[in-house]
């Protein structure tokens, strides 16, 4: 055996593998964690051996195979860790914004201008949608006996078609009704207001500390409003907040398209469109136990949001709680 090794020139077996920090002989140390060549030196064996697969000496080499099935539980990772968190959902009233805010300046502005609105937009085909979007709405709600429902005449002159379009839309925000077509045309009268400076957005000031430090993390954030906020309307507010435009922070919007906040299936459903390996990787946020419920429910992780002016909870509610997102910890 002696003898054959002796007479045996050394042989060189190259294999790539990619990503890997190989074992490599120390004039090629300094290529790191890069794509390298392992080079593997050895000698022929004695006449009549067989040399090992070229997998099995990676494997020897590097102490696995590439090939190694992989299991983990439901909602763990390989290493039975809990999965990163990746995205966080936030609710506005109670949460990143105070709730007057909303029914002190958003609903009084959009129910005292909407007539100012639709005399300036009238002969826009968004403004005409957003009429023809009310009309059937208010048929059906006429069609129920729903009260301050006023049919919209369908070829009535402008002045008679703004009055009804002005009694409907008063009426909807006086019972907060929770409809397309009312919020659709809040966002444009919103709109509106805040071209002109006639409204800010107010947000607390732990929101803007907490946006930046999430994306440094690189979690992607999202907003969900069904009450009132169409996703024009979320725009809008953080676009336009005391603090700036905070929208580089965010990843996009849900809102009443998704569904009600205190249905389960809405968070199955932005769980699905957020493409997320398991529920608990993302975090909801709100002021709302029922919400919360819902979301749990759906698999989510919940915080709830305890700010001056929210509403009650109930004892023993069982979620974490926080004063403040910038020191909350969403990991």
């Amino acid at each position: 055996m002696a003898a054959a090794v002796a007479s045996s020139p050394p042989i060189f077996l190259v294999g790539r593998v990619k990503q890997t920090k190989a074992i490599v002989c120390s004039q090629f140390k300094h290529l790191g964690w890069v794509s390298v060549f392992v080079i593997i030196v050895g000698v022929l064996p004695p006449s009549g051996s067989v040399l090992p697969k070229p997998s099995k000496l990676l494997k020897r080499v590097l102490g696995t195979s590439r090939n190694t099935p992989v299991t983990a539980k439901a909602g763990t990772s390989s290493n039975g860790i809990a999965p990163t968190r990746r995205c966080i959902v936030l609710d506005i009233e109670g949460t990143t914004t105070p709730i007057s805010f909303v029914t002190d300046v958003l609903f009084p502005y959009a129910r005292d201008n909407v007539g100012k609105h639709l005399e300036l937009t009238y002969d826009t085909a968004e403004t005409q949608d957003d009429i023809e979007l009310l009309r059937a709405q208010v048929l059906e709600d006429v069609e129920k006996n729903v009260v301050g429902a006023v049919p919209i005449p369908t070829h009535g002159d402008r002045e008679e078609v703004i009055a009804s379009v002005v009694a409907n839309v008063q009426a909807m925000i006086k019972a907060d009704r929770k409809i397309t077509s009312l919020k659709q045309l809040q966002g444009h009268i919103w709109r509106t207001g805040f071209r002109s400076n006639e409204i800010e957005a107010v947000v607390y000031n732990d929101v803007p500390e907490a946006l930046e430090k999430w994306r440094a993390m690189g979690l992607k954030v999202y907003i969900y409003i069904f009450e009132w906020g169409s996703r024009l309307a979320q725009r809008l507010i953080f676009g336009n907040t005391n603090y700036g435009d905070l929208r580089k922070y965010l990843c996009g919007f849900f809102d009443t398209t998704i569904g009600n906040k205190k249905e389960t299936k809405s968070y199955q459903e932005i769980s699905e469109s957020l493409g997320v390996d398991d529920p608990s990787q993302i975090l909801f946020v709100t002021d709302v136990y029922q919400e919360a419920t819902a979301a749990k429910a759906a698999g989510l992780e919940v915080i709830i949001s305890i700010r001056p002016g929210n509403g009650p909870l109930p004892e023993n509610h069982g979620f974490q709680t926080t004063n403040s997102l910038s020191e909350m910890n969403p990991c």
